[in-house]
């Protein structure tokens, strides 16, 4: 007949379990759940959440938290020079970095200035 008492510690006292941790939600989850609670449509989810992956892409994996307003203008940059993406576009990449760093980063971006 199997025992169906509690699992104890090398101690012989029965063993507590450790406290589940909370762990901090991934960057673009964060994003998505701030998008979400300003119910902001599903496809802005979406295209946000694909301009701060690519920032992040082209910035060789660097944290957000780490990089500023100079790394946006460089991307910004990038997208209009290399890439010609319409004005449409390269707008849309400034709103989803901007809400990144303002909503979910709680850091002032301050003015992107010199984007061609």
């Amino acid at each position: 007949m199997e025992s169906t008492s509690p699992p104890t510690s090398p101690s012989g006292n029965p063993a507590q379990r450790e406290p589940t941790r909370r762990r901090t939600p991934r960057l673009l989850d964060q994003v998505r759940l701030a998008i979400r609670i300003r119910h902001y449509s599903r496809r802005t989810e979406k295209v946000y959440v694909l301009w701060v992956r690519q920032f992040i892409l082209f910035h060789d994996k660097h944290h957000p938290a780490e990089m500023g307003v100079e790394e946006v203008q460089q991307f910004l940059t990038s997208l209009a020079v290399r890439r010609r993406l319409s004005a449409s576009s390269q707008n849309q990449a400034l709103s989803a970095l901007l809400f990144l760093y303002k909503r979910v980063l709680n850091k002032e971006l301050g003015w992107v200035e010199g984007v061609v």
